[in-house]
C-alpha cells in the first residue's frame, strides 16, 4: 500500500491500517490454518537441522574452470571470485586480458547521468572488488529455502518495484538500501586473517563494496544446502538492471551460470519461484540451454588461461576450501542453553567457543536513567524468537515454512546487547538486523540532530535542516518522536510519497536526478569516506585499512559510534521505551519486510509485558502521528504487519491496538 493511500485518512483509521495491512505479506489470507513444517525429532527443535556441507578445493577449481570456459567461449575475459556461505574468499581468478578496473554506473534511477562527487557513481574501482561483492551478495541473500542472485538484488533495491519503464508510481523495492550493508567498515562483519589462527575463517566476512546489484553473482549449493557463490566481473561497468521486462544476454551472468553447474540450487527455491507483493522475482536471464560445452578441468587453465589474483584484505592467492556453516569455525553455531533458552537458536561465535554478542545489560544508564537489564533484553529477544518460529515465511520455499531471521537488540549508544538467529536465516540479515536496530535507536534519540551536525562528511549535516523543513518541525530529530525503520525509510525515498513520480524527494534522500542504487542520500553519505579509505587499502594506495566502525558521527560515551555499521532504510525495527524514555531498539531481518516488522513490534510488546516496565513507544510518540504537508497530508508509517501471519492460528490483525 503506497503512502498516497493515507492522505486525509482519519488518525484512528490510519493508526489501525498502518499496523494491520500487509505490504508484502506471505501466505493466503483465507483464514485456514496451514500445515506446519516437520520438526527435528528428539531435539525439541522446530526447525530442521542443516546438513554439514562445504566447498572443497576441487569444487572451487571446478567452479572456476567452468566459468572461465564460458567466458573464453564468449571472448569476454573476466575476473572470477568464489566465496563460501559466510563470505570467506576461496578463489579470485584473473583471466588473461580481463580488465583490472571497473567504473560504477553513472546513471540515476531516472536515467540521468549523475554529476558531482557522489558516493560511488563514476568511480574507478578494482574489478576484483566487484567480483567478490557479487559472490558475497549471492551467498548472503540465499538459504536452503531461497536462492537469490545479484539480479534478484537489483530488482529489490531500486526506486520502483518492479523496476521497469512502465512502473512509475509504484513503491520502491522491498529491500531498498540493503546494498549499503556488509560494509568494509562494519564492526559486526569480520575481516580476512591468515589461515591457521583461531577464528581465521569465522564469518560473516565483510564485502569490499557492500552488496551488489550487478548481474553476474549466483549461489552454489550441495545437496540442497547453500555453500557459497560465484561472482563474475568482465564488462568494466558495475551497474544494475533498470528494466526487468526484457531479457539480457549478459556474458558475466552466463559465465557465472556455467560456474554453478553441478552446484545449482534446487529449482523450487530459485527466486523466479518466489512472489513478493504480487511480482515474481528474477534469478537469471541466462539459461542453461545457451551455455557452451562445459570445461571443468582446472589444470587446463592453471597459469595458462590466467592466474590466481591476490586481493589485499580478502585473498592470499591460493585456492582454499570453504568452511561448513554451523560449525564453530564458521562463526555461526547452535546456542548453548546458557546463551539462549530456545534450542533452535544460533549465535555468532569467535571460533574459539565464545559468543561474540552475548545478552547483556545496556551501557547507557547515565543518559536514560535505567538502562535495559540483561533480563529485559533476554525477554524481548526470546519473545521475538517465539513470534518468528510461529510466523509464516515470506521468501522461503516450500510454502508455509517457518520464518527464519536474525534478531538484534541495542541500547541508545548503539551497543549490541544480544544477537540471535534462526538456523537457516540468510547471512545478510545478521549485519542488517544490527543496522536496523541502531537506526531506530538513532533516529528516536534526543541527540540525533547534534550527531548529524557533528559529522564533517560531505552531505551529512544538511539533512537536519532538510528534515525540519520537510516536516515543518524545528525540533525534529531531538527525540520527541519514535522512528521505526519504516518511518525513516519513508523519508529516505527519492519520491515522497514513495514511488510517485513528479513528487519531491524525502529529506534523507537525494533528488531522483542524483539518486541511484549507489548514491541514496544520508545512508551513503555517512559511509562514503570509509568506503573510499578501504578501496585505497585494497588497491595498495594506502597501507592502512579503514577503521573497524562506520560513519564519522561523534563518539558515544565509551568511544564507540552509534552507527558503527551504517544505517538501514527498509523496514524491520522499532525503538524500545520505558514509559516515554527511549532505552534501546530491536532490529529484525531475513524473511520479508512485513514479517520483520511484526517480529520486532510483537517482540518488544510481548517481551516487555512479560518483564513489565518496557515495550513499544507510546502511541502518541510514534512517527505515524506525523502528517507531512506535500500538497495533501501524507502520514508517515510505523510498522506494517502481514495478513494471516501465523502457522498455528488463523488470527488476523495481530498488531492492531498494541
Amino acid at each position: 500500500m503506497g503512502l498516497a493511500a493515507f492522505r486525509k485518512a482519519p488518525v484512528g483509521l490510519v493508526s489501525a491500517l498502518s499496523l494491520a495491512l500487509a505490504g508484502c505479506g506471505g501466505g493466503d489470507s483465507s483464514g485456514s490454518v496451514a500445515p506446519q513444517p516437520t520438526s527435528t525429532p528428539g531435539t525439541g527443535r522446530l526447525y530442521p537441522e542443516l546438513a554439514s556441507e562445504s566447498l572443497s578445493v576441487s569444487d572451487v577449481q571446478k567452479v572456476v574452470a567452468q566459468a572461465v570456459g564460458e567466458a573464453q567461449a564468449r571472448s569476454k575475459p573476466a575476473v572470477i571470485a568464489v566465496v563460501d556461505r559466510v563470505g570467506n574468499v576461496l578463489a579470485v581468478y584473473h583471466m588473461n586480458g580481463a580488465p583490472m578496473t571497473m567504473t560504477v554506473n553513472t546513471r540515476s534511477g531516472a536515467g540521468t547521468p549523475i554529476g558531482g562527487d557522489n558516493v560511488l557513481p563514476g568511480k574507478l574501482l578494482p574489478s576484483a572488488a566487484g567480483a567478490i561483492a557479487k559472490a558475497v551478495t549471492a551467498a548472503y541473500l540465499s538459504s536452503s529455502g531461497n536462492a537469490f542472485s545479484t539480479r534478484t538484488a537489483s530488482m529489490i533495491v531500486q526506486q520502483h518495484f518492479p523496476p521497469a519503464p512502465n512502473t512509475p508510481g509504484l513503491e520502491s523495492g522491498p529491500l531498498f538500501g540493503v546494498q549499503f550493508s556488509q560494509l568494509p567498515c562494519s564492526d559486526l562483519n569480520t575481516r580476512f586473517a591468515s589461515a591457521g589462527g583461531s577464528g581465521a575463517f569465522i564469518g560473516p566476512k565483510r564485502s569490499p563494496l557492500g552488496l551488489s546489484a550487478d548481474p553476474g553473482g549466483l549461489p552454489l549449493y550441495k545437496n540442497g544446502v547453500v555453500v557459497g557463490a560465484v561472482g563474475v566481473m568482465a564488462d568494466e561497468d558495475y551497474g544494475f538492471d533498470p528494466d526487468v521486462t526484457d531479457v539480457d544476454n549478459d556474458a558475466e551472468e552466463y559465465a557465472a551460470l556455467a560456474g554453478i553447474q553441478g552446484f545449482e540450487p534446487p529449482a523450487a527455491i530459485r527466486a523466479d519461484k518466489i512472489p513478493v507483493d504480487g511480482t515474481t522475482l528474477r534469478f537469471a536471464d541466462a539459461v542453461v540451454g545457451n551455455l557452451h560445452p562445459l570445461k571443468s578441468d582446472y589444470a587446463a587453465i592453471d597459469g595458462t588461461g590466467g592466474t590466481l589474483l591476490p586481493v589485499t584484505g580478502y585473498f592470499a592467492g591460493a585456492i582454499i576450501a570453504g568452511t561448513a556453516y554451523g560449525s564453530e569455525g564458521s562463526g555461526f553455531r547452535y546456542a548453548t542453553s546458557a546463551e539462549f533458552s530456545n534450542p533452535d537458536a544460533f549465535v555468532l561465535t569467535d571460533g574459539a567457543g565464545r559468543n561474540r554478542f552475548p545478552i547483556r545489560a545496556g551501557s547507557d544508564g547515565a543518559d536514560v536513567g535505567q538502562a535495559l537489564s540483561a533480563a529485559e533484553v533476554r525477554s524481548v529477544m526470546e519473545a521475538a524468537f517465539t513470534v518468528m518460529s510461529r510466523a509464516r515465511a515470506q521468501i522461503r520455499r516450500p510454502l508455509d515454512s517457518r520464518a527464519e531471521v536474525t534478531i538484534s537488540v541495542v541500547d541508545t549508544y548503539g551497543t549490541p546487547l544480544g544477537v540471535v538467529r534462526a538456523p537457516d536465516a540468510p547471512i545478510f540479515g545478521t549485519d542488517v538486523s544490527l543496522q536496523k536496530a541502531r537506526t531506530a535507536a538513532f533516529f528516536s534519540n534526543k541527540v540525533t540532530a547534534s550527531q548529524l551536525l557533528g559529522d564533517s562528511d560531505d552531505g551529512v549535516a544538511g539533512h537536519v535542516a532538510a528534515v525540519r523543513t520537510f516536516l515543518g518541525d524545528p525540533n525534529a530529530l531531538t527525540g520527541t518522536k519514535a522512528f521505526a525503520d519504516r518511518s525513516g525509510g519513508n523519508l529516505s525515498r527519492p519520491y515522497f510519497p514513495d514511488g510517485e513520480v513528479g513528487r519531491p524527494n524525502g529529506p534523507l534522500s537525494l533528488p531522483i536526478d542524483q539518486w541511484s542504487p549507489f548514491a541514496t542520500g544520508l545512508q551513503s553519505s555517512l559511509i562514503a569516506t570509509d568506503l573510499f579509505a578501504h578501496v585505497g587499502f585494497v588497491t595498495g594506495a594506502s597501507g592502512t585499512d579503514v577503521k573497524h566502525q562506520c560513519s564519522n558521527v561523534p563518539d558515544a560515551p565509551g568511544g564507540k559510534k552509534r552507527l558503527a555499521n551504517g544505517i538501514q532504510i527498509f523496514p524491520g525495527s522499532v525503538p524500545i521505551y520505558r514509559g516515554t524514555q527511549l532505552v534501546g531498539a530491536i532490529g529484525v531481518s531475513g524473511d520479508g519486510i512485513d514479517q520483520d516488522d511484526m517480529i520486532a513490534f510483537l517482540g518488544a510488546n510481548d517481551g516487555g509485558q512479560k518483564v513489565g516496565g518496557i515495550g513499544n513507544a507510546p502511541k502518541d510518540m510514534r512517527a505515524d502521528t506525523i502528517v507531512v504537508n506535500v500538497g495533501e497530508g501524507v502520514r508517515l508509517r510505523y510498522v506494517n504487519c502481514p495478513f494471516a501471519p501465523f502457522l498455528d492460528t488463523d488470527k488476523q490483525n495481530v498488531c492492531e491496538g498494541l
